[in-house]
């Protein structure tokens, strides 16, 4: 995912947090927020919490879903900011069904905000 595509600074995901929309799935909660001021491409910032796991635990499902994320990038509607939340048991469920299950994950917690 290329740099232009994230969410970073903290203030950021403040205003996703404090003025945007949620809804949430089993594993994700998805928050977003549509950015009026610099209309452009849609930015995501993740959040795993260390109830998920352990350090590599983590740092392997952000992985899995900015990849995930940026397979979908064309489909996601533009001048939205996201941050993707992932919660406990989800590390353990993609080991179990594989990653084509998370993707479906993604799409399913994306067609619940289109809505």
């Amino acid at each position: 995912m290329q740099r232009r595509n994230r969410l970073s600074r903290s203030r950021d995901f403040d205003a996703v947090y404090r003025q945007g929309r949620s809804t949430s799935t089993r594993f994700l909660v998805l928050y977003w927020f549509e950015r009026e001021e610099e209309p452009g491409e849609p930015r995501l910032g993740l959040a795993v919490p260390r109830a998920t796991g352990n350090a590599v635990v983590r740092n392997r499902i952000k992985r899995q879903l900015r990849e995930v994320w940026r397979a979908r990038l064309e489909r996601v509607p533009a001048g939205r900011d996201y941050v993707l939340i992932a919660k406990p048991g989800l590390s353990e469920a993609v080991e179990a069904n594989g990653f084509d299950w998370l993707a479906e994950r993604v799409d399913e917690v994306l067609t619940k905000a289109a809505a």
